[in-house]
């Protein structure tokens, strides 16, 4: 039996938590990962116990992504292994998925809950439901109900933290769906963000990556902006966090002042991610992206011109409709001739309730597929190209946890991989190493 329920009962039911253990896998973006870790916390703080994945668990949790059609069938997957290691577990998808087709989720086998963009945060209210015999069902309030931001950080595996300082999106590009599973643009307080940062600095993080949706389209009722958070984070000086990165930024909203401030910058990196999507100006009309191929082109040269060894990445679509081989040769050629570092190459796929569906000029799969392989081609020439121009540079390294076969591994404030001989005391620090060589696997080998 199916239940749409679009609120939550006053009602509180009293469950004893400390007798359950619980498990979250989070699939997508940093924003995702900064909410999973952040709802684990919260379930733990209310007496759950929580354990990995991969173990026996009373309750499973999917924080889900939605951006292509592998996404969903990964999340059928999880659901299918959660239930082989206890069949009596209880099952709650939760994210964006769980937002845009919670009753095509409610259908697979063994899912005892589907939470949508509002109702996730209530995680404990809704287990505990499930231990009281409710049956399952969907809480999904419509997506313009989602109004009030929830910050969220992660921490506790990681020497970095995705912080989120905003979330939602109002852009509406044609081939998105991210505005119908999240909502519209919100943000949090500056003081909020501060506090999260003090409360991040007291684990030991040292580095800072602000997520979002559209990070840039920060604002708020006090009128607060993106470039007013960077302002004040950068004077934080004395809180143990000792860089900060930015997430994907919409180059519309990376403005000249943002790249100027931040190349005299001591805690903001040179490291830039902003999408594309495409080097066509007649694709972009169409993607309805705000800019234009020659504005994305000067920020990409006003970066490199202020920060000769920035590192810029690039997310790309292919076989948008509309592209035909002349205006997918306009991506190609503007991404070879720009200093750009790496790109993340996507195929388009037709997403549900887009409006991008009733553009015509569809574009077959095989050439679809064909022209991303080009551009991966194309990025990994770029990626290499950028790694030797860095032979010989010195660079700060955050050295990671993780201990990989004797070796350890981090990323320095421009974003080059390093791996050197493990060291327990480097762990989660800074350090100062110049990039001597790259090894076969393509990052830098740190000798010492």
């Amino acid at each position: 039996m199916i239940v749409v329920d679009n609120s939550v009962t006053d009602v509180d039911i009293v469950v004893d938590s400390h007798l359950h253990t619980v498990s979250l896998y989070t699939l997508g973006c940093k924003l995702n990962y900064a909410e999973g870790s952040s709802l684990l916390r919260k379930l733990a703080n209310q007496g759950y116990k929580p354990v990995d994945f991969e173990e026996h668990s009373d309750v499973y949790i999917v924080n889900t992504c939605s951006v292509t059609d592998h996404a969903d069938n990964k999340t059928k997957r999880l659901v299918k292994s959660a239930l082989l290691r206890n069949p009596n577990a209880f099952v709650i998808i939760i994210g964006c998925y769980a937002q845009l087709k919670p009753e095509e989720i409610l259908e697979i086998p063994g899912v005892s809950l589907v939470l949508g963009a509002n109702e996730k945060f209530n995680l404990a209210k809704h287990i505990d439901s499930l231990y009281q015999g409710c049956e399952p069902r969907i809480f999904n309030a419509h997506i313009k109900d989602a109004v009030e931001f929830n910050a969220s950080y992660s921490v506790g595996n990681r020497t970095r933290s995705f912080l989120k300082v905003q979330d939602g999106c109002n852009y509406f590009c044609s081939f998105c769906t991210i505005p119908l599973a999240r909502g519209r643009s919100r943000s949090s307080y500056i003081a909020d963000v501060i506090e999260n940062v003090k409360e991040i600095a007291q684990q030991g993080v040292k580095e800072i990556v602000l997520t979002g949706v559209n990070i840039g389209d920060l604002t708020n009722d006090k009128n607060e902006t993106f470039f007013d958070l960077v302002l004040t984070l950068d004077k934080l000086k004395y809180t143990g966090i000792e860089r900060f990165r930015i997430s994907s930024i919409e180059p519309n909203l990376l403005e000249d002042r943002i790249i100027k401030y931040i190349a005299e910058s001591e805690l903001f990196v040179p490291h830039f991610h902003i999408p594309l999507q495409s080097g066509s100006d007649v694709i972009l009309q169409a993607m309805r992206r705000r800019y234009q191929a020659k504005l994305y082109a000067d920020r990409v040269h006003l970066i490199k011109q202020l920060m000769p060894n920035a590192c810029i990445g690039v997310d790309v679509i292919t076989g948008f409709p509309g592209e035909t081989d002349e205006e997918f040769l306009k991506t190609y050629n503007l991404l070879e001739t720009l200093p750009v570092s790496y790109f993340h190459v996507f195929t388009y796929s037709e997403r549900p309730n887009t409006t991008a569906l009733r553009l015509a000029g569809k574009v077959p799969n095989n050439i679809r597929q064909k022209r991303n392989a080009m551009l991966t081609e194309l990025g990994i020439e770029k990626k290499s190209a950028f790694y030797h121009s860095q032979i010989g540079a010195q660079a700060k390294v955050l050295w990671e946890k993780e201990d990989e076969n004797g070796d350890m591994f981090g990323f320095s404030d421009n974003y080059l991989r390093a791996t050197a001989p493990y060291n327990e005391s480097k762990t989660n620090q800074l350090e100062l190493v110049t990039m001597d060589s790259i090894n076969e696997a393509g990052i830098f080998e740190i000798t010492r």
